[in-house]
């Protein structure tokens, strides 16, 4: 039997052709230079194989570490095409998050605790696990991969490494054990090794089976607003306001739990003045790309500045979500529930990981009402009644959300002109972000986040 090591150097090169076409891939707009291993652990012997591997992968210098499952087995099961690697030894290698009588052993060792290697499994705190489950992946993620277990647990597979505890887990331990009810229980975790330091790879959850993404419900609403006839957003048969309200809510309560569980703190003159420089030079740098951002320029380079009239000590910071959009909550039978508080994938981990104004989450979610409200437009002949649809419906569900988070939050540390200067800024810097994002990856969707920049320099809410 090919000692397993050896097995991933063979793949190097292929995982150099196959890692780009992954949808988790965070590098897809730069070549890869080289993969190779950094750990390998065998999960299960002999035929079936299941190999836990973490590569590195350079990119012109810039090295990132990820994690892969990797089978191999005489009878594979059926896969996608794009989960084969290629060659290994005699038998050819394959992504194997998708075979489910591999993966179940990853529930199986969480149940029992122990070590594999390099590889730690345990489940928490009073938590009995049931085994004998048989996984599914969901497909859906952009950059990790989640197998649901029977219906009852998800696991999700961290692609991306850095060493330490994810966010994702510690925040979901830190608001389990005050009793927040807006999260899924935290029930078990994998931890690897990265450059000598514990990593988190993987995190088992609750499975809500009956939960609905916001995402879907709110373009569900905006389809059903666009298919009637001379209706308002608030006459149309799937109006989304009463639900944005209680999103609204139940974002303030887990801000309001995260400042409990973890603290919080007053921002400095120092932070201020880091946060105007960054949004600035975000501003520059996507300007000079996008042609269609610089008209909006000198609006939104003063909108930043005004920050920094804004009272420092008065900006509380804290954890928050860092990543929060309709695709990040969950409607179940009891309310809403807040997922994936890893923070922006893309951002470096010190930038995660760092306490921030509870205002950030509220743009995120400003903005994807209007992403939600305009995405049946993307592509189409212009139409001006559908376009002041999607414009009402996108202004009442803003404001719905801001009124259950503001009433809830009953945040008096900041002056409402104060509140208003920040919550502009942090929409408008994610905006330029959108800008930037749509025009390397989706030219069609350009419109979006310029409309938007657009309608806050009319001074529209």
């Amino acid at each position: 039997m090919i000692d397993p090591r050896v097995l991933v150097e063979e793949l190097a090169t292929d995982l150099k052709h196959w890692l780009p076409e992954q949808r988790w891939f965070a590098g897809k707009d730069r070549p890869v230079t080289t993969v190779r291993p950094l750990g390998v652990t065998e999960l299960v012997e002999g035929d079936p194989q299941l190999l836990h591997v973490v590569v590195e992968v350079d990119q012109d210098g810039r090295r990132e570490p990820y994690q892969l499952l990797v089978g191999r087995r005489t009878h594979p099961p059926e896969i996608a095409s794009t989960s084969w690697i290629g060659a290994g030894g005699e038998l050819n290698a394959y992504e194997a998050s998708g075979d489910a009588d591999l993966t179940s052993v990853l529930l199986e060792l969480m149940a029992r605790g122990g070590q594999v290697g390099t590889l730690s499994f345990e489940h928490e705190a009073g938590v009995e696990l049931d085994t004998g489950l048989r996984a599914r992946p969901i497909t859906s993620e952009q950059s990790n991969t989640s197998l649901v277990y029977g219906g009852q647990y998800i696991l999700k597979l961290f692609r991306k490494l850095s060493p330490g505890e994810n966010k994702d887990l510690v925040l979901h331990r830190a608001l389990q054990k005050i009793g927040s009810k807006h999260i899924a229980q935290p029930l078990g975790s994998i931890t690897g090794e990265l450059d000598g330091e514990p990593a988190t790879v993987g995190m088992l959850q609750r499975f809500v089976p009956d939960a609905v993404d916001g995402w879907a419900m709110a373009t569900t609403s905006v389809r059903d607003l666009m298919a009637s006839q001379d209706r308002h957003a608030e006459e149309a048969g799937g109006d989304f306001a009463g639900e944005a309200e209680r999103l609204g809510r139940a974002v303030a309560e887990v801000h309001a739990d995260l400042a409990k569980a973890l603290g919080s703190e007053a921002a400095d003159a120092a932070e201020l003045e880091r946060t105007v420089r960054a949004m600035v030079a975000r501003l520059e740098t996507v300007a000079g790309q996008v042609p269609e951002l610089a008209e909006h320029a000198p609006m939104l380079r003063a909108a930043f500045e005004k920050l920094r009239g804004v009272s420092a000590d008065a900006v509380p910071m804290q954890y928050i979500h860092g990543d929060l959009h309709l695709g990040q909550v969950l409607r179940t039978v009891n309310g809403w529930l807040l997922i994936d508080f890893e923070g922006e994938p893309a951002a470096p981990v010190e930038e995660r990981q760092a306490l921030r104004s509870p205002l950030r989450d509220v743009a995120g979610m400003l903005r994807s009402f209007d992403y939600a409200a305009q995405q049946m437009l993307v592509g189409q002949p212009d139409d001006v009644e559908l376009e002041q649809q999607a414009a009402e419906w996108a202004a009442r569900n803003r404001a719905a959300f801001y009124k259950g988070y503001a009433v809830a939050r009953e945040d008096t540390s900041v002056s409402p002109g104060d509140q208003d200067e920040l919550l502009r800024a942090f929409e408008l810097d994610k905006a330029i972000y959108e800008v930037a994002y749509e025009y390397a990856n989706r030219p069609d969707w350009l419109g979006v986040p310029l409309a938007s920049i657009a309608r806050i320099a009319q001074g529209e809410a």
